[in-house]
């Protein structure tokens, strides 16, 4: 749950940021709106240095989840661990679906479907409000039912949402059906993936887990990024990317599904004792 709740943050800026970034693009230079947003983030990295700082308290809570293992012999665990190679994968095509599809590809979409810059950026502003509320609902779903089930589901309805983009059309309501699927079903990922890498790997070898596993979502984003372009180029439209981020999602959701539900601290303590 706190998982979710900390991550939607990310889905709350860009409910803000992206209509402010489409209106600054819109009457000042690219130059400007970006270096209003370079100077966002540095407040933003004082502030977190600033407030993030651990007690005492939390750094001797913290020495009792370090791993003493040499990095070889926990990469040789978790690069033979199944478990590790669903969550890395599947979390690659996630990356493959979201950042490298939607959030590079979808407003050079809804301009070639003949959508205005700021009505286009309203819609994605809104999948990214629903992402806040989808994401606190996954957190809140994944301490509570089958987290292989949860998580596979929300692949599987995500694939859903590309079968209604590619048929968007010129059509405002289909678009705001999609911003509503797909905007649920987008970060809602990430509570469910963390919490089976904590239980399945342990919590010894999380960090290095879920580091991992976030470097398959960035991988997949910059494959889905360079493939939506490539493929745009090649064909003059993208019923392509969507049909291959519809497949993958599908194929993410059936992996997932394969997983165990584990949630005894047995499993914990075995995991981390590898």
């Amino acid at each position: 749950m706190a998982n979710g709740i900390a991550n939607s943050g990310s889905t709350v800026g860009q409910f803000v940021t992206v209509p402010l970034l489409t209106l600054s693009l819109g009457y000042f230079s690219w130059r400007w709106s970006l270096l209003a947003v370079s100077i966002t983030c540095a407040i933003m990295a004082a502030v977190i240095w600033w407030m993030l700082k651990p007690t005492v308290e939390e750094a001797a809570q913290k020495s009792a989840t370090l791993s003493d293992e040499p990095l070889g012999q926990r990469l040789k665990f978790l690069l033979t661990n199944p478990t590790f190679h669903i969550l890395f994968w599947s979390f690659f095509i996630c990356g493959i679906t979201t950042t490298g599809a939607i959030e590079t590809h979808f407003l050079p979409y809804a301009a070639f479907c003949g959508f205005p810059p700021v009505p286009a950026s309203g819609i994605y502003a809104l999948t990214a409000a629903l992402n806040f509320c989808g994401m606190f609902a996954s957190g809140y779903l994944t301490d509570r039912i089958s987290r292989p089930l949860l998580l596979g589901s929300i692949y599987i309805m995500r694939s859903i949402s590309f079968i209604v983009l590619m048929n968007v059309g010129t059509s405002y309501e289909m678009m705001f059906l999609f911003a509503v699927i797909y905007g649920i079903f987008d970060y809602s990922t990430i509570p469910p993936t963390a919490s089976l890498a904590a239980s399945h790997l342990g919590l010894k070898i999380m960090g290095l887990a879920m580091g991992l596993i976030s470097g398959g979502h960035a991988l997949g984003g910059a494959v889905g990024a360079f493939f939506g372009g490539y493929l745009f180029d090649m064909f003059a439209r993208y019923t392509e990317l969507w049909w291959i981020t519809f497949g993958t999602a599908v194929f993410a959701g059936l992996m997932v599904y394969t997983l165990r539900e584990n949630r005894g601290e047995a499993g914990v303590i075995t995991a981390a004792a590898h």
